[in-house]
């Protein structure tokens, strides 16, 4: 089992910045990827950044060139740096986990365990 806690979320101003902190303990082994996801109200959870292994990182293009994700791999600690925020970015922002895990069988699959989530709001 894979425990995520995230921490870091607030109220900010528009055009102001904030850091996200996600901290994974329990069976961290196979770890394929670490990230962040958001889910605004009525709305599905959609990516934000991820960040591989190796450090090859994926952007929504809502977000390109203002946040910035970081991950210590001997921390087991993925970051999220928001910066430039927008009224639009106010959501619930999720860290999640990607690892491999296997079935009975010994065939891999891909399994992603999830924070709890954390209230970013930017007011306008």
């Amino acid at each position: 089992q894979v425990q995520l806690v995230e921490s870091g979320g607030g109220l900010v101003q528009a055009g102001g910045s904030l850091r996200l902190s996600c901290a994974a303990s329990g069976s961290i082994r196979s770890v394929n990827s670490m990230g962040w996801y958001r889910q605004a109200p009525g709305k599905q959870r959609d990516l934000v950044a991820t960040i591989t292994s190796a450090g090859n990182t994926n952007y929504a293009d809502s977000v390109k060139g203002r946040f910035t994700i970081s991950r210590d791999n001997a921390k087991n600690t993925v970051d999220l740096q928001m910066n430039s925020l927008k009224p639009e970015d106010t959501a619930v922002y999720f860290c999640a986990l990607t690892r491999t895990e296997w079935t009975g069988r010994g065939n891999p699959y891909e399994y992603t365990y999830w924070g709890q989530g954390t209230q970013v709001t930017v007011s306008s």
